[in-house]
């Protein structure tokens, strides 16, 4: 035996004496031990939206039952990445959060060649909330749900188009698989933003609009938008009476996904600990009730079942942008 293979049996056989898994002692000792310090919650995007409101409801809720302060940053740029960057490539050691457009980190690798990580190679993560897309028409437009949108758009292919707040979304993208699932050729329309939107659809300058349905249903309540198809495969419990596209379309679920993610590399254990406290946070009464207000549904996942949306996902929008020649241009 060498002189190397004796000096490494020999220092495992002190290792195991001393405590007999001391790397899994050390593992377990710091997720009991975890915080011990602050912890950041970074925001991808600018101040204000779904986002920041995610955030800001987490610190409060988390700083209770972690004792230590939770402090929330802005790093916005590049549609979210930059922020999502951050958080991936930061120390995996727990302190470092980022709230997640989930929908956002499927579409954007299908669309970008120049990807600064990996989403399942350099990030964990868990799902928090959904926001449906409710898709929209302009009172004067000739039909009144997903059936009747179908008939006529096929019978007048070329000749609809629809709104949405930019392109490249997850609204964009499922405007375009029904596209690509009915042969309508719906032509899109992006705005900087959803607020010009409204008011071209509201007059019938634009016939369609996908956009969170917690934005558009003040509108449905008026009758200054007719209610086709939420953008998703079940009914949102807000607005049960509005048919969802997966009701016709199985596995058509294009809902906004949230979630908060971390390093990839952060110990088991401290990931376990941190999607409990965030599971539980999300499902009590100080914030369950202000994220239905909100139009979010409460869903909450392991980092499994986020792992294997995202596979799900990525497959899907890259298939999708393949066959639409999607563009963010």
């Amino acid at each position: 035996m060498n002189t190397s293979r004796r000096t490494l049996l020999a220092g495992a056989a002190s290792l195991a004496a001393l405590g007999g898994t001391p790397l899994l002692a050390q593992a377990q000792n710091a997720a009991a031990n975890w915080p011990s310090k602050p912890v950041r919650i970074v925001v991808p995007n600018v101040p204000g939206g779904a986002l920041d409101i995610l955030a800001r409801m987490l610190e409060s809720e988390l700083a209770k039952t972690w004792k230590q302060p939770i402090v929330v940053e802005f790093k916005p740029g590049a549609g979210t990445i930059t922020g999502t960057d951050f958080v991936a490539k930061s120390a995996p050691d727990g302190y470092t959060l980022g709230i997640l457009a989930v929908g956002v980190l499927g579409i954007q690798p299908a669309l970008r060649k120049d990807m600064p990580f990996d989403t399942l190679k350099d990030l964990s993560g868990t799902m928090l909330v959904v926001g449906n897309i409710l898709m929209t028409a302009s009172p004067s437009m000739p039909f009144n749900d997903l059936a009747g949108l179908i008939a006529y758009g096929k019978a007048n292919k070329g000749k609809l188009s629809y709104a949405t707040a930019g392109a490249g979304s997850s609204m964009h993208l499922a405007a375009e698989q029904l596209n690509l699932l009915t042969g309508m050729e719906m032509v899109h329309i992006p705005y900087k933003g959803a607020g010009g939107a409204y008011g071209d659809v509201f007059e019938g300058r634009v016939p369609l609009l996908l956009d969170p349905l917690f934005s558009s249903m003040p509108h449905v309540k008026n009758n200054r938008l007719k209610p086709i198809a939420v953008m998703g495969l079940s009914r949102d419990p807000a607005a049960p009476q509005i048919q969802a596209a997966g009701e016709m379309f199985p596995d058509f679920d294009f809902a906004s996904n949230l979630g908060i993610g971390l390093p990839r590399g952060t110990p088991p254990e401290i990931i376990a600990k941190i999607n409990a406290d965030v599971n539980k946070a999300i499902r009590s009464e100080a914030l369950a009730p202000r994220l239905k207000e909100m139009g979010l549904s409460v869903t909450g996942s392991t980092p499994e079942q986020f792992d294997a949306h995202m596979r799900k996902s990525l497959k899907l929008f890259a298939d999708i942008v393949t066959k639409a020649k999607v563009t963010i241009n």
